[in-house]
């Protein structure tokens, strides 16, 4: 029987905590599991929600996701180490799922996936299914080397083995792949198990959709910099999107030129037609899905990539800080 330490990092999580912790406590498996709540330095009410719950409570003072979780992992009893988010909500078989492929001790790692919790939000249920095509994907793999630590699962041995979570991260956003990219390349099976899913609440305006967006391209570069065969993509990341991105940022440039000279228009047109049809996969996605997000989707698409394009640029502005830091 495998012994499992499930790992919550929180901060200023007042709001999702209590269903979180919810969820997690009331898991049906046969095998012996124990909560770990790390606070990353709250300045909200919290802590004080997670000592109503019988988990371990961990504290220490705000320094990320990454190192909160390496914490957690460090004083964990487990020999498997699986990970969610504070305002990720499992239902009561997720556990059962997410270690199940364990038995195969080939397996070193296992990938869960999401469901839209706030399905009421047009733009929560675009950003679900847009995670949805990429684990629709994902489902035909054998195995894969992308890894979110929103649903997750480790056999404790290896995460250590490969350091555990890079902290020079210090937002949630790149230190997940950045360990199973190490994982996978050292020759060990990372999977992708689909029946384990925790409920989520994506973001439901545009100004958090886009800032995301912002922040996910600019620790990118940070990523990137360290796996530089992924830049082309993944088994989650499209090898489409760089190109994607590209065609947007030629399509602003050529648009502005052709406000001084008309005959940047056909280039504009150009880009504007290969904008379209790179992402032509995940419109008709959208339209098997739902149909009204099918025109919704256009403009959203372009300005996540115009969102990505001035994330990368300040990624690489600040790249000396980043590591610095």
């Amino acid at each position: 029987m495998m012994k499992i330490s499930v790992i919550i990092p929180a901060y200023n999580a007042h709001k999702t905590i209590q269903k979180c912790l919810e969820g997690v406590l009331s898991q049906k498996t046969n095998n012996e599991y124990e909560v770990i709540v790390v606070d990353d330095g709250s300045s909200d009410d919290t802590v004080k929600i997670i000592e109503k719950f019988p988990v371990r409570l961990i504290k220490q003072k705000h320094q990320g996701p990454a190192k909160a979780r390496n914490l957690g992992a460090k004083k964990s009893k487990g020999n498997i180490i699986v990970f969610t988010d504070s305002d990720c909500i499992p239902p009561e078989n997720w556990l059962k799922e997410l270690t199940k492929p364990f038995s195969d001790s080939e397996i070193v790692g296992v990938s869960g996936t999401y469901k839209t919790k706030n399905k009421e939000k047009i733009l929560a249920r675009l950003e679900g299914y847009q995670i949805e095509e990429r684990h629709e994907k994902m489902k035909m793999m054998d195995k894969i080397d992308f890894v979110g630590t929103f649903n997750c699962a480790y056999r404790k041995n290896i995460f250590f083995k490969y350091g555990g979570f890079n902290t020079k991260f210090k937002t949630s956003s790149g230190e997940d792949p950045d360990l199973s990219f190490k994982i996978y390349k050292g020759g060990y099976k990372i999977i992708f198990q689909p029946t384990a899913f925790v409920y989520h609440y994506h973001v439901d305006s545009l100004t958090k959709y886009l800032k995301q967006k912002f922040w996910r391209a600019y620790w990118r570069i940070l990523l990137y910099s360290r796996h530089r065969d992924k830049i082309m993509g993944d088994s989650y990341t499209s090898k489409s999107l760089l190109s994607q991105v590209l065609f947007t940022g030629f399509f602003v440039l050529f648009l502005v030129l052709s406000l001084f000279n008309q005959i940047f228009i056909f280039g504009t047109l150009l880009f504007l037609s290969i904008f379209f049809l790179s992402n032509l996969g995940s419109l008709i996605f959208l339209w098997k899905k739902e149909k009204i997000l099918f025109l919704f989707a256009i403009p959203i698409l372009f300005l996540r990539n115009l969102a990505c394009i001035f994330g990368v640029l300040y990624g690489v502005l600040r790249f000396r800080k980043i590591l610095n830091d």
